[in-house]
């Protein structure tokens, strides 16, 4: 049996592994490493971000939905990013927290998804 989420070490091990498929992915690993440059503290801000959304840990400053606003993202972006998230968390962990996580990631994508659906492209404006 795998372990469940627990704690920030787990969170560090399934952001340290989606981060490392994501930067090789052909689809959307152009995306990412087209905007990241320096990836030890974009990452750092993941284990924030995460540790917020699952344990409620304060600690996370920004706002996810301007940072990925400009960018060339399509509705199969969002399915590969989840693809490959589930993975991660399938191949390492098990259990409540880690269906609650993939669950939340989910959610995640399809209020991105819906929200770029909404925008002009190329402008930060949302169309009413």
């Amino acid at each position: 049996m795998k372990p469940d989420i627990k704690n920030l070490d787990d969170i560090i091990i399934f952001v340290n592994e989606f981060y490392n498929k994501v930067q090789q992915d052909e689809l959307i690993g152009p995306i990412f490493n087209g905007v990241i440059t320096d990836w030890p503290p974009h990452l750092e801000k993941m284990y924030k971000f995460w540790n917020a959304a699952l344990f409620g840990v304060p600690g996370f400053k920004g706002n996810p939905f301007a940072k990925h606003a400009p960018l060339p993202i399509k509705a199969e972006h969002f399915d590969r990013w989840l693809i490959l998230f589930n993975e991660i968390i399938d191949n390492s962990f098990e259990g409540e927290m880690a269906t609650d996580t993939k669950k939340r990631a989910e959610l995640m994508a399809a209020m991105f998804l819906s929200r770029f659906k909404g925008m002009k492209r190329g402008s930060d404006k949302v169309i009413v």
